[in-house]
């Protein structure tokens, strides 16, 4: 057999690639593979004189070292995350062609936990909204059903969100948090009155993320095979019980340990108690959401009376291998739905279909969608293929479409659903406000115990609010329920006169 001289220099060049690879097997390198030779020492012009430009391990590891944080999250940034599965217990096709929803289907999910409002290292036990995002990874593409612990949110436009931000923030001047300015935003916001409820009450200090529920929040919608279309809202029931943390155990939790909520999740997981949640849907038909006494696609709204229907079990089964790469990088946005899948109406989602999309871009890269945590188990097929940090190996000169040389048709079944319009454009608000009413049902339905905790809780908040400000804001609350009103101005400090009559003059 003959061999050319080409084929054997070929064949001694791989054999000897093979035998460096295998000795470097556990030596340190530089990021292009090469063998670092001294990582305790720069190089230096003699034993005194200066470092020299050319010792590239030293300027790599700084350069790596400046550039190793990307943004962070404006919102959510201090977060757990883990892996785990989703098993469809029933078959939903009759709300939608999603695989996701179709009987014995098995779907790898993600799920980050978070804190809302509060920076990437900050103690876990601060009261907040806890984020409760999970990717699924199904035949169809990736779904993300992005929401919090909370089942409604403080705003119901999505034009007031960077506002709201803001105001929960710290002072731009003195970095510090401050009270009065929230209060001073969310006294000219009523409709925020049933989930600042929630975050005052001992729902705003979960002790586990194991024991909370998770919410979508929002109003989606599903639409079937035959086209027909479902409002729906998702909720997680956690199998383990709910558990919060009273004022005084918050004192205590956070004198020990300022990661509970991670320490928790990442001990369990470790020693095999691996948490579940069901997922239930309440479902409404179109025909009906103008029978409501207020309008069921606000975000700041519950739809009480309307059943669950449960559809699937997700257990979570394994802690990340690195928090960066998966965490940190993961990139939830309620745009990432699936045929079947739709955003309702809801004027918060709408805006959220955007925004969440868009700062993932921002923070991470316009190629985000192609890191490991990120990309679907199902082939993208595109013409996206520019921008930083783009791993692909694309072969095809055809980044466009419609083209004959590299078609890329549409699924027709992919196609949104209709929805008749009527009317002109405007800017105004909804019709149907019904600001104080769940509210007041919230804290009607808490223990005693748990009453007098929230009313502690809300009312020294409030206490170095301005005045104006602190008594619109109790009236808020005196119109959800007398008792909630009056203990809370007690505590604050208020004006119960004052109270009543700002209180008399709201519509429900």
């Amino acid at each position: 057999m003959y061999f050319s001289r080409s084929h054997i220099a070929a064949s001694l060049i791989g054999a000897s690639l093979m035998v460096s690879s295998a000795a470097y097997a556990d030596t340190l390198t530089r990021d292009n593979g090469a063998a670092v030779g001294d990582n305790q020492n720069s190089q230096t012009a003699g034993p005194n004189g200066p470092v020299l430009l050319q010792d590239v391990q030293l300027l790599q590891k700084l350069q790596r070292f400046d550039r190793e944080r990307i943004p962070e999250r404006v919102v959510h940034a201090r977060g757990t995350g883990v892996h785990g599965e989703f098993v469809a217990s029933d078959d939903a096709s009759d709300l939608s062609k999603a695989k996701v929803f179709s009987k014995g289907e098995h779907i790898p999910v993600f799920v980050r936990f978070s804190a809302v409002v509060h920076g990437n290292h900050s103690p876990e036990t601060l009261r907040d909204p806890r984020g409760f995002a999970t990717k699924f990874y199904t035949a169809d593409g990736n779904w993300d059903l992005v929401g919090n612990n909370f089942p409604t949110f403080f705003i119901r436009d999505a034009i007031k969100f960077p506002d709201m931000v803001h105001a929960f923030k710290p002072d731009p001047r003195t970095n510090l948090d401050d009270d009065s300015r929230r209060f001073d935003f969310f006294s000219h916001v009523p409709e925020a009155t049933r989930t600042l409820t929630l975050l005052y009450s001992n729902e705003g200090t979960p002790a586990s993320y194991r024991t909370m529920d998770g919410n979508g929040v929002h109003a989606y919608k599903l639409v079937n095979a035959k086209g027909e279309v479902n409002y729906v809202k998702f909720h997680w029931k956690s199998l383990q019980g709910l558990k919060n943390l009273d004022p005084k155990q918050v004192a205590e939790v956070q004198s020990k340990d300022y990661s509970h909520l991670t320490h928790d999740l990442v001990g369990a997981i470790n020693k095999g108690d691996f948490p579940k949640w069901d997922l239930y849907v309440q479902v409404v038909k179109p025909e009906d959401l103008a029978k409501f006494d207020f309008d069921p696609l606000d975000a700041t709204k519950i739809w009480p009376n309307i059943p669950e229907r449960k559809i699937g079990q997700m257990v979570l089964n394994k802690n990340v291998d690195n928090y960066f790469q998966e965490t940190e990088q993961v990139a939830m946005a309620p745009a990432n739905v699936v045929p079947g899948i739709e955003p309702s109406e809801d004027r918060l989602l709408q805006g959220r279909v955007f925004s969440y999309a868009d700062t993932q871009l921002y923070r991470v890269g316009p190629n985000v969608l192609s890191l490991p945590i990120n990309a679907p188990r199902v082939q993208v097929n595109n013409g996206n293929q520019d921008g930083p940090l783009n791993t692909g190996h694309t072969t095809t000169g055809v980044n466009y479409e419609p083209s004959r040389l590299n078609p890329r048709p549409a699924a027709e079944e992919a196609r949104y659903s209709q929805l008749p319009l009527s009317g002109s454009t405007q800017q105004a608000k909804i019709q149907k406000e019904q600001n104080f009413k769940q509210a007041g049902d919230l804290y009607r339905s808490y223990s005693e115990k748990d009453r007098k905790d929230l009313i502690q809780s809300f009312g020294e908040s409030l206490a170095t609010t301005d005045t104006e400000s602190k008594n619109i804001m109790l009236s808020f609350l005196y119109k959800a329920d007398p008792e909630y009103g009056t203990g809370v101005t007690k505590v604050a400090n208020g004006d119960l006169g004052k109270v009543k009559q700002l209180a008399a003059a709201l519509k429900d």
